[in-house]
């Protein structure tokens, strides 16, 4: 059994799809498919229920999947250790951010740590905040950047970053012109939202109740540039993070300031107890720096 036919495996079950799995480990999806076979072959087993439409492992997958993962994690950390007997920065890091915090922060992530350590090589995994959490206790990812609050003891958990939210309509909706409306001024509307796999759905969810009503939903999606087109299409209102209105058209869609907004409160991540590499103790450190990103340049 070879290591990179176990790990394009987990890889697939990571992604829940062939053909992203394929986008991103930069393989074709045939060379994929043939990997998968000959490790189903090696094995003895079936790994994913062909039967269903939708990715499935089998009890034999599941088993592939969880004990791989701990195999490719000791491998990784074995190079870890040796790299380390150096006390220098090299290797691969793999760091798992939603969407919208990448869009807003990897490049700038990036092109400054890129700059300080040119022998680390950052890998980005963009996911929503609930499977980077997964990933990251899986030993899958090594860093993560979430939505807090999060309710686990297995984390490591450095502040990032705390921002308001603000209300995005189309510039001419009736609240556009207000100077700050209220959550409760909200209830009639069409809300669009990261699906269910983004912190920001249920977040957004939780503070429409607690104002007294359950939003109406018009549209998920798990692209947030999607989400500013529905809102330039008149299509419903959303709520996000300040910041990310730099990248938005002003002329189509309009920022309102919220009373009492909720906030968006964000985490660096690692996994409790599991050995960190001088890399990543250089990029926790420099992630928590005051000038990071923060520094737009």
């Amino acid at each position: 059994m070879e290591l990179k036919d176990l790990r394009y495996f987990i890889e697939v079950v990571n992604y829940g799809s062939f053909t992203k799995a394929a986008a991103n480990t930069y393989i074709s999806q045939p060379t994929l498919s043939k990997s998968l076979k000959k490790l189903e072959s090696e094995l003895k087993v079936e790994l994913f229920e062909r039967s269903t439409r939708k990715l499935k492992l089998t009890d034999a997958g599941e088993i592939v999947y969880n004990q791989g993962g701990k195999i490719l994690d000791a491998t990784k950390e074995l190079t870890t250790l040796l790299d380390d007997l150096m006390n220098l920065p090299t290797g691969k890091i793999k760091i798992g951010i939603p969407p919208l915090i990448g869009t807003l922060f990897f490049p700038a992530i990036a092109q400054n740590f890129g700059k300080a350590y040119p022998d680390v090589t950052l890998e980005l995994v963009e996911l929503g905040a609930k499977r980077i959490e997964h990933l990251v206790e899986e030993g899958q990812v090594d860093v993560g950047i979430i939505v807090l609050p999060i309710e686990n003891n297995k984390f490591d958990i450095l502040p990032f970053i705390k921002e308001e939210f603000m209300l995005y309509t189309h510039i001419h909706h009736p609240l556009a012109n207000k100077e700050a409306v209220t959550i409760q001024q909200l209830a009639e509307e069409n809300f669009i939202l990261f699906n269910r796999e983004f912190a920001l759905h249920e977040l957004i969810i939780e503070h429409c109740k607690k104002a007294g009503f359950q939003p109406n939903i018009a549209y998920e999606s798990s692209q947030w540039d999607l989400i500013a087109e529905l809102v330039s299409a008149k299509l419903g209102i959303t709520l996000l993070p300040k910041s990310i209105y730099a990248k938005m058209d002003p002329k189509a869609i309009k920022i309102t300031p919220l009373q009492e907004p909720p906030m968006w409160e964000l985490g660096v991540i690692t996994r409790k107890e599991r050995y960190q590499s001088y890399a990543v103790r250089t990029l926790l450190a420099f992630l928590t720096e005051d000038e990071l990103l923060l520094n737009k340049s």
